[in-house]
C-alpha cells in the first residue's frame, strides 16, 4: 500500500497561491471572494503547518515572498494548474456543458458594436469556454471585482497585469447612404451643409479632423452633442447627420452598406483596444485562447473601416 501523503489544506494552498502570485493579500481576496483576514488566517496556518522559515515577509504597507515562499510558488503553481486543466477535462468528457468560464470585462459601446456580434463564432470555436461578459467604463484598477480578461484602449501599464494589442483603430467620419445621396459629400467643403454629430467626452474630434483635412474653418449646417460613441454612431445611421466614426466600431457597418465612409484617407489616430489579463495568467488555456481569438478577429479589420 502507498504510504498516506502528507498535504496541508486545499484553502491554504490556494490562499498562499494567490497571495504570492499577486504579491498582495488584499488582491488575493479579491481573486478568491474572501476577505483580507480569512487570506491572512490560511497563509499563516500553512506556515505553522510548514514550519520555519517563514514564507512572507511582512511590513506595514506590503509583503514580499522569502526564497522558501518562492521555491513553494514555483511548485504549487503548476500543481493547482494541473487540477484545473484535470478538472477541465472530465467536464469535457463527461459533457457537463462549458468546461471552463471565462469573466469578461470590456469597455459598453466596444462590447455592442464589435465584441458581441463575433462572440457567436468564439462560442463554435470552443463550445468548453462559456464567457461572461460584463461591461464597464471604469479604469482597470478601479474595477471592484476581478476579471479573467479586460478589454480597454492602451496602451497603458498595470502593476501585476500583462495586455496583449488585438485591434488598432482610427477616426473618421461616416455618414448613411440616403443620407450622402441627399447631400453629396465630394469635398471636405461639402461639410458645411451637413449636421455634424459630437460626443461630449471628446469634443475636439471634429475641430481636429478639419485641421486634418486642411479645412479648420468649415461651419456645420448644425450640430448635435451626444454623450456615448454609440448614439452619435446610431445617429449617423438614423441619417441625422456625419458622424466621426472609429473604425473598429463603424467596420461591419460599412462592410455591410449601412454606413459611407466619404473621405477614407483623411483620418485621426486612436487608442488601440488591448487586452489585459493577471501576469501568468496569459498562459492559462481559456484565458489564452480568448486572447488569440481576438487576435485573429482584430487582425482582418485593424485600422481600418
Amino acid at each position: 500500500m502507498a504510504p498516506r501523503r502528507s498535504l496541508p489544506p486545499l484553502n491554504a494552498v490556494r490562499a498562499f497561491e494567490a497571495a504570492a502570485r499577486l504579491e498582495s493579500f488584499k488582491q488575493a481576496a479579491i481573486e478568491l471572494g474572501v476577505t483580507h483576514g480569512a487570506i491572512s488566517q490560511q497563509v499563516r496556518l500553512l506556515e505553522d503547518r510548514l514550519g520555519d522559515p517563514p514564507l512572507f515577509r511582512r511590513s506595514t504597507r506590503r509583503v514580499t515572498l522569502t526564497s522558501a515562499g518562492k521555491a513553494l510558488l514555483d511548485e504549487f503553481g503548476p500543481a493547482l494548474d494541473r487540477i484545473a486543466e484535470a478538472v477541465q477535462r472530465h467536464h469535457a468528457t463527461q459533457g457537463d456543458g462549458p468546461a471552463a468560464v471565462l469573466r469578461v470585462n470590456a469597455l459598453a459601446t466596444f462590447s455592442m458594436r464589435w465584441l458581441l456580434p463575433r462572440l457567436k463564432r468564439f462560442r463554435a470555436e470552443r463550445p468548453d469556454i462559456e464567457v461572461r461578459l460584463t461591461t464597464s467604463n471604469e479604469p482597470i484598477d478601479a474595477l471592484p471585482e476581478t476579471f479573467d480578461v479586460v478589454i480597454r484602449g492602451g496602451p497603458d501599464a498595470f502593476h501585476g497585469m500583462a495586455s496583449r494589442l488585438f485591434l488598432s483603430e482610427r477616426r473618421l467620419p461616416v455618414c448613411s447612404p440616403a443620407l450622402l445621396a441627399k447631400l453629396p459629400l465630394d469635398d471636405v467643403s461639402d461639410l458645411a451643409r451637413h449636421t455634424l454629430l459630437n460626443v461630449s467626452s471628446m469634443p475636439r474630434l471634429w475641430h481636429d479632423w478639419l485641421v486634418q483635412a486642411g479645412q479648420p474653418r468649415i461651419t456645420p449646417t448644425e450640430t448635435l452633442t451626444f454623450d456615448h460613441f454609440f448614439l452619435s454612431i446610431q445617429a449617423a445611421l438614423d441619417g441625422l447627420g456625419v458622424a466621426m466614426g472609429p473604425t473598429a466600431l463603424v467596420a461591419d457597418d460599412v462592410a455591410a452598406g449601412r454606413l459611407v465612409a466619404p473621405f477614407p484617407d483623411i483620418s485621426l489616430p486612436a487608442r488601440s483596444y488591448f487586452a489585459y489579463v493577471a501576469d501568468g495568467s496569459q498562459h492559462d488555456s481559456p484565458t489564452a485562447v480568448f486572447c488569440d481569438w481576438l487576435e485573429r478577429e482584430g487582425r482582418p479589420s485593424a485600422g481600418s473601416a
